[in-house]
């Protein structure tokens, strides 16, 4: 059965033969991850393997039914997704900050120079691969270092989320989805969005994404470009996106997660937007 990998996150690299790698923190170490045509590889590259890495998968047959047959017929060819729980909350906190304002684009680089400047670089199966640098580390960065690297504007949110991160990440590593993005509220400068989207990447459930979010709405429109869907600046789309699935979270991380996959991998001439 072919499984489509999920490479939304911006430290998803591509080499040659469309190899796909990145390096993750996980509890107990740092490990390498490459997906190609064998499949899926991952190694531990410093520290133990105590504590794996894990991933969020969605099956087309939990689509909700009440979607447009024609959204759901172009999220069935995609057939089974998988995508990787990112194992260190810091970082999905950091990815989302640095998504704040620009585009998707602009953040993968941001993200990357980033992560290769003030991280920890290790060696991957294609080359140099890089984790962001820890909330410790953020902490004791100058103005200057940030800016450095394009960060400037990001520098107080990264701050006051390493402050707080901390303090309060062993309980925060504990809630669900939705109690977690609430609590990431509390940090200043992270808005409901940041935070769901942090708290998505970090647990893997999509049923808490910003559904509303750009991307989603531009990647259903092209999925199905036959359906009336709402006009950007319509607040009507997230009601009737999370409507289709109605209590079944199951449903709407399914449709949320193939939506997004779609837009990352099934169609890659499209110019990708970002949420803010």
């Amino acid at each position: 059965m072919t499984v489509v990998l999920t490479t939304d996150h911006p430290a998803w690299q591509t080499g040659e033969d469309e190899q796909r790698a990145r390096a993750v923190r996980t509890a107990s170490g740092i490990w390498t991850l490459s997906f190609d045509r064998q499949g899926l590889h991952m190694t531990c590259v410093q520290g133990t393997e105590d504590v794996k890495p894990t991933f969020a998968t969605t099956d087309p047959a939990r689509l909700p039914a009440a979607a447009p047959a024609s959204l759901r017929d172009g999220l069935n060819q995609l057939g089974t997704t998988q995508r990787l729980a990112n194992p260190w909350l810091w970082d999905a906190i950091t990815t989302a900050i640095l998504r704040q304002v620009v585009r998707a684009d602009q953040a993968r680089k941001l993200y990357r120079a980033w992560c290769s400047t003030h991280g920890t670089r290790v060696e991957g199966p294609s080359g140099a691969l890089a984790v962001a640098p820890t909330a410790g580390e953020v902490l004791g960065l100058t103005e200057e270092q940030f800016a450095g690297v394009g960060a400037r504007f990001h520098c107080t949110a990264l701050q006051a989320a390493a402050t707080h991160y901390e303090s309060h990440h062993s309980e925060w590593e504990q809630l669900d989805a939705s109690d977690l993005a609430v609590a990431l509220t509390g940090i200043p400068r992270i808005g409901p969005w940041t935070a769901a989207a942090a708290a998505t990447d970090f647990t893997g459930d999509f049923s808490i994404y910003p559904h509303d979010d750009l991307a989603v709405r531009t990647w259903a429109a092209q999925i199905a470009p036959e359906y009336p869907w709402p006009g950007k600046k319509d607040k009507a789309f997230g009601p009737m996106w999370t409507g289709w699935a109605a209590a079944d979270r199951t449903a709407l991380h399914t449709l949320t997660l193939s939506t997004l996959t779609w837009g990352s991998h099934a169609r890659p001439d499209l110019e990708d937007p970002c949420g803010t």
